[in-house]
């Protein structure tokens, strides 16, 4: 049997509760563009998650500018996602909490000598303001800690494993030999695309939306981005670690 040499752990609404949060503020800061362009239709917290769950603001902006057909300059786009980073971070750093359990599985998997990264989609000072918020930043050494909108150049997002590849290339570690925990298709997909195996967290959808969403995720997650394992608690994680441990 072998053993996984890095875990690689998404953030938001993976390790900490935050995507909500995250997209009341984009919500209006989504709203104010739409209305700056000339467009009746308005976003909610919930209708954006709907449609851009996993993605980063500037995934986000592309796809609404693609959707609706409106212009956006580089000055306009990177504006917005610099506001957009700021009211998030500030949120976030006064009002976001774990996931259920996550400390004390940290805590486990650190004792047992595994090393640990965040591959996020999001800005990196988001990401570390979410981990000092519910004090887990004590297991991810900040350089560590990777974000597909500031880490790479250009920025880029989930579905893309490019931020993936990034991490793996740091941290000199193949692919196979790191396991991942996504709670999204976009990001379950980044993880698929860079031939990492991953792990399913659907508990979060249990949580804010009730189990009928959580099973749909868990049925998502495991046909179309072949994710080997589901966890609806992260008490499971032990256990399907040693599942795929096992295989090595």
């Amino acid at each position: 049997m072998g053993k996984v040499k890095y875990i690689l752990l998404d953030c938001d609404n993976t390790l900490v509760q935050s995507e909500h949060l995250a997209f009341e503020a984009c919500a209006d800061l989504t709203n104010e563009l739409l209305e700056k362009k000339g467009f009746d239709v308005r976003y909610t917290a919930e209708s954006l998650l709907d449609d851009f769950v996993g993605h980063n603001f500037r995934g986000m902006l592309k796809g609404l500018k693609a959707k609706h057909g409106f212009d956006l300059s580089d000055s306009e786009m990177e504006d917005y996602v610099q506001r957009e980073l700021g009211a998030v971070t500030k949120k976030l750093s006064e009002k976001a909490i774990e996931c259920p359990d996550v400390t004390e599985v940290l805590e486990h998997l650190h004792a047992q000598g595994y090393p640990m990264s965040v591959v996020s989609t999001s800005a990196k000072s988001r990401v570390v303001a979410s981990i000092e918020k519910v004090k887990i930043d004590r297991f991810f050494p900040i350089d560590h800690v990777y974000s597909a909108a500031t880490s790479l150049d250009p920025p880029s997002s989930k579905p893309d494993p490019a931020i993936y590849l990034h991490a793996l290339e740091q941290l000199g570690v193949k692919a196979e030999e790191a396991v991942t925990v996504e709670d999204s298709k976009s990001g379950a997909t980044a993880a698929m695309r860079a031939g990492i195996p991953c792990v399913a967290y659907v508990g979060i959808y249990g949580i804010e939306d009730g189990e009928e969403k959580m099973e749909q995720m868990a049925k998502l997650l495991t046909e179309e981005t072949k994710c080997v394992a589901v966890m609806r608690q992260w008490k499971e994680f032990p256990e399907i670690l040693k599942n795929i441990e096992s295989k090595l």
